[in-house]
This record gives structure tokens, sequence and C-alpha cells, in this order.
């Protein structure tokens, strides 16, 4: 599946034009996304220098994209052109109900949790033993009790 992946909001926190931080499980879904044999496409509003900032940013968390704001590698948009992709599927934090989160769109995207790319994220949450959690995040994860 061709998957359009967002970077502000989505990958990493909002602070365009800097680079946020991180979202949680981001790079790991990523990852898994493209073991599963998913092609993604960095779709982002960025371009010149600070889409190069991304671009090298995902590079050194383990994720180089199939193509950046195009359909396919080496596509030339003339001036003015859109960037809308062709994607079979969008990830976007400006979806409607807000972002789910990277362990949620697995999930939705790979239903079959015994697959081997499922990703166990309340496990690696308990391992890591992340604190400082917002208490809506550790609500939505099920660790507040």
């Amino acid at each position: 599946m061709m998957i359009a992946v967002d970077f502000d909001g989505t990958i990493v926190e909002h602070r365009y034009p800097s680079i946020g931080k991180q979202r949680y499980f981001a790079f790991e879904t990523l990852k898994a996304l493209q073991k599963d044999g998913h092609q993604l496409i960095l779709w982002t509003y960025r371009d010149g220098k600070l889409l190069d900032e991304a671009v090298e940013y995902c590079r050194k968390n383990g994720v180089e994209f199939y193509a950046v704001n195009c359909s396919f590698p080496g596509e030339i948009l003339e001036p003015g052109q859109s960037r809308k992709v062709d994607a079979d599927l969008f990830i976007d934090d400006r979806i409607v109900f807000g972002f789910p989160g990277w362990g949620e769109i697995y999930q939705a995207i790979n239903p079959d949790s015994s697959s081997l790319g499922y990703i166990d994220y309340r496990k690696q949450y308990e391992q890591k033993k992340r604190k400082g959690l917002p208490a809506i995040i550790k609500r939505f994860l099920g660790l507040d009790s």
C-alpha cells in the first residue's frame, strides 16, 4: 500500500518552522510499516531547506521515504502544480477527531495483531517506564490504574 505521511504534528510535535519533539512510537511504527512492505511518502507543507531538514531528521531516525512531496521518486512538479500525491492512505494529525496515536494507526492498517510486524505499545511503554506523560495519554493507553 502507498501511504502518505505528514511531518509536523504527525511524526513530530508542531513547532514549525523548527522540528518538534518526536511523537511516541512514530519511527518504530513507520519502520514496521516499511518492513510490512508498505511504501511511504513524506507529504508535508515544508519545502526547501526546511524540507531537507525534515528528510534528514527522518533518515537519522531510520526512515527513508519512497518519495517526498510527490507521488514517485523523480517526479518533477511545475511551478504552481499541486503537491497532492497519489496514495492509498494518508496519515495526518488534522483529521476530524484528531490524531489517534501511532499504535492505533498501525493496528488499523494491520488488524491481525499476531502479524510479524505487530508492535505491543503497552509493553514498550511499561519497559521504558516513561515518566511525565500527560494523564490523558496514560488513560488512553489504559495505564492510569
